[in-house]
């Protein structure tokens, strides 16, 4: 029996093709290799530096090789080559599907490919080579100079300039990114600060942004009307407990955003650290003062007291916060504070309330969610407990068919005038170190309300979200003494458990008199 070779399919690869991807496989082994035998962990810093600097070259080298063969591919795949189309005959709806399934990567990445590839890799659509629209930039992905984000950003770039700009001065913006990507030095940015350092894409897109105001101040600063027409903001879909927000602004909006976060992210700190020198020494007399006692607090407690308000050391603030958590706590207390304000409009003639259910026989027991109307997630019974103890609660009975029997009124809920009060007295947030101002904090039962803890003055103190939220795991203890709050802080911060005095209004503290009067 003779076995005869079919004959070679009609688009098999010719031979050089063939001998380009063994070329290509036995590269890959050897780098595997190569990499299998590095010992990450245990090279000295400076061998550590080469070998990434090492791989990222590699990388971007492979990148750019990447790019060009998705943008062959994709073309390949066109659906308007109909049944010769590559996405058609390999059972696929269109090219991204297609490169999808044959590279194994997102339909995100391989747009992201193929659009950067339209402008920046040499195509053939019809056999004939078609040079790449940016060509600097195609020179350097191919040499691997250029890593594939800062080719990106400068595209970006230039499209947008294009047909705003002469192509000289769009000639002239390529050439200096990509000079300022890869460290080169052209006559662009000869003599220019960080001439010959490569930008790191973050510092690329600043100055990509700063040829575009140059050459293009109105296209960069688009007219108002404009702007307005398409800003948006708009809630994602609920994920890891967590609705995403997606915002666009204005750059003038932005920076009224940033100078408010940036003043309380970086107001000056009082945040303390306590080592009293008696205590440490162990000196008589370190227990005993006035305002420890139970009940009415004047007699001699067990427990260190100062007269020392909460300053000292602000080394460590305890704050384990994000930068990016902070604006958003910063940013509820924003919402919290309009909500509060007389000025803001009404819904039904009442003020913008957010109103949570829960069910009573939960709420007496200490568990179960409550749920805030329109929104799909449930809140914790720990997060209802804070809400109930800044905002009381309103009993509504229902009866067996779910009709309504009875309307309580607000309990346990501190009143406007309350409110005044308290904050008179403490002026923010009582927590040393915390620059939340009065009108964006929550009033907090110092005895709580679970235990019966009165709703008066005497009983509240002003938190903001985050120690509010916290003050049960924090290490922060507060007490009232006399109608003023007193304040115990963590172990980190103060190893002897001294209660001391939160601070208080700075127009409660009269001013000294004048030196011609004493």
């Amino acid at each position: 029996m003779t076995l005869t070779a079919p004959p070679a399919a009609a688009d098999s690869l010719p031979e050089p093709e063939v001998s380009w991807v063994a070329a290509i496989a036995q590269a890959g082994a050897i780098l595997a290799g190569a990499l299998d035998g590095v010992r990450f962990g245990h090279l000295d810093d400076a061998e550590a530096i080469a070998v990434m600097a090492a791989l990222e070259a590699l990388g971007r080298k492979v990148d750019g090789a990447r790019l060009r063969a998705t943008t062959d591919i994709g073309a390949r795949a066109e659906t308007d080559l109909g049944t010769g189309s590559l996405a058609y005959r390999n059972g696929c709806r269109n090219r991204v599907d297609f490169i999808s399934h044959l590279a194994g990567i997102s339909a995100r990445e391989a747009k992201r490919r193929l659009k950067l590839g339209e402008t920046a890799v040499e195509r053939t659509p019809l056999g004939l080579p078609v040079p790449a629209r940016y060509p600097v930039i195609a020179d350097g992905l191919i040499s691997g100079d250029l890593g594939l984000e800062s080719a990106e950003i400068i595209a970006t770039t230039l499209t947008g300039l294009h047909g705003r700009v002469g192509q000289d001065d769009l000639d002239r913006v390529e050439r200096a990114l990509v000079a300022s990507a890869t460290g080169a030095i052209t006559p662009e940015t000869a003599g220019l600060p960080g001439a010959g350092i490569r930008f790191a894409p973050d510092l690329l897109q600043a100055q990509a942004l700063e040829w575009q105001g140059r050459l293009d101040p109105d296209g960069t600063a688009p007219n108002d009307d404009a702007v307005e027409a398409t800003s948006t903001l708009t809630f994602g879909l609920l994920r890891n407990g967590l609705y995403p927000l997606r915002a666009d602004v204005t750059p003038e909006l932005r920076g009224i955003m940033d100078t408010l976060f940036d003043t309380y992210l970086s107001a000056r700190s009082t945040t303390p650290r306590f080592l009293p020198t008696e205590l440490l020494n162990g000196e008589p007399g370190a227990g005993t003062g006035t305002g420890t006692g139970t009940g009415t607090g004047t007699g001699t407690g067990t427990e260190p007291f100062s007269d020392e308000p909460f300053t000292g050391d602000t080394r460590f603030d305890g704050d384990r916060r994000t930068g990016g958590e902070k604006r958003a706590d910063i940013l509820r207390s924003i919402f919290e504070s309009a909500a509060r304000d007389p000025q803001t409009p009404t819904m039904g003639g009442a003020a913008p309330t957010v109103l949570v259910h829960i069910n009573a026989v939960d709420l007496e027991r200490g568990r179960g969610v409550g749920w805030i109307d329109g929104i799909d997630a449930p809140l914790s019974f720990r997060r209802v407990s804070e809400l109930i103890c800044a905002g009381g609660y309103q009993q509504v009975l229902l009866g067996q068919n779910g009709n309504v029997l009875s309307l309580g009124n607000t309990i346990r809920c501190f009143t406007p005038k309350q409110r005044t009060a308290i904050a008179a007295r403490d002026e923010g947030c009582i927590i040393p170190g915390c620059t939340i101002p009065a009108r964006w904090c929550e009033v907090h039962h110092v005895t709580p309300w679970q235990q019966n803890g009165p709703t008066n003055i005497g009983n509240g103190t002003l938190l903001c979200w985050y120690h509010h939220h916290t003050i049960d795991t924090s290490g922060w203890k507060i007490r009232m003494v006399r109608g003023r709050p007193q304040i115990q802080g963590p172990l980190i911060w103060d190893p002897t458990q001294t209660w001391r005095p939160a601070r208080t209004h700075r127009a409660n503290t009269p001013s000294a008199d004048p030196p011609w009067r004493t």
